[in-house]
């Protein structure tokens, strides 16, 4: 039976950011134990290393409170604004700026990434240094023509959004005007990291289950040109057996480098 769809009033009363985290995000959870943190981590730094990827300002759209994709960026951008759809996470993702007790640890997150670095950065140091550039914490709805509504945001060199559009869209055309809606945002010539499930219909969080339009790498392959522009590198991690009493139905994940046309 196929999922049906999570509305926004659904998410904001019912999601549980620390929830989420501790059950997907930890290091036990399952996006290290499915390689996906591993997978998004070495295409983040080889995009921001040897890919030539920065700028002066790389905007990060979210649903859920990750951080863990925004630490390769550390030192290719002068500053990097974050936004994300739910109050709950633009409070949680505050916390861990602020350094609160309680903050979700992202140290296994932070040593990968050191590990991919060559441990340029110590841990602290790439923490504190992801703490500096992040400017500020904003709102944002993918679904609605201009993103960060009342704000009107300068376009910006890189856009980056993980685990968002998928989550976020009733069906396949929802998902192409969010994408024309967040690219509004972004340079011509400017970057776009778009990451996530593929094969995804529904996710648990606790007792109540979550609706994920389902993506498949033909679809992706046919929308992001048609959007305005050019793919470098579309990567993807296939699960081969898929756990069928996984607490998230999932075929696998992509990575996508793109670059939006004059």
């Amino acid at each position: 039976m196929e999922s049906e769809v999570t509305s926004h009033e659904t998410y904001q009363k019912c999601f549980n950011s620390k929830l989420f985290l501790n059950t997907y995000f930890c290091e036990n959870g399952i996006a290290f134990t499915n390689g996906y943190i591993k997978f998004v981590m070495e295409n983040m730094h080889k995009a921001f290393t040897s890919d030539g990827v920065q700028g002066d300002t790389l905007l990060d759209i979210c649903i859920f409170p990750i951080l863990s994709h925004l630490y390769p960026a550390c030192n290719s951008f002068k500053e990097i604004i974050t936004t994300n759809f739910l109050e709950q996470n633009r409070q949680e993702i505050e916390s861990w700026l602020k350094n609160e007790k309680g903050a979700f640890d992202w140290s296994a997150t932070m040593k990968l990434i050191c590990e991919l670095e060559g441990n340029r950065d110590t841990e602290p140091e790439l923490e504190a240094k992801l703490r500096k550039k992040i400017k500020c914490v904003l709102k944002s709805d993918v679904t609605q023509n201009n993103p960060l509504d009342p704000l009107v945001q300068p376009a910006v060199d890189c856009l980056i959004t993980c685990l968002c559009l998928e989550f976020a869209c009733k069906d396949k055309d929802t998902f192409c005007c969010a994408l024309n809606n967040i690219s509004s945002m972004l340079k011509q010539g400017g970057y776009l990291i778009l990451v996530g499930a593929l094969g995804c219909t529904d996710y648990m969080l606790g007792e109540r289950k979550f609706f994920t339009l389902s993506l498949d790498k033909e679809f992706l392959e046919k929308v992001i040109p048609e959007c305005g522009y050019d793919i470098l590198q579309l990567q993807t991690l296939i699960i081969p057996n898929p756990d069928p009493q996984s607490i998230a139905t999932y075929k696998g994940y992509f990575f996508i480098l793109a670059r939006k046309q004059a």
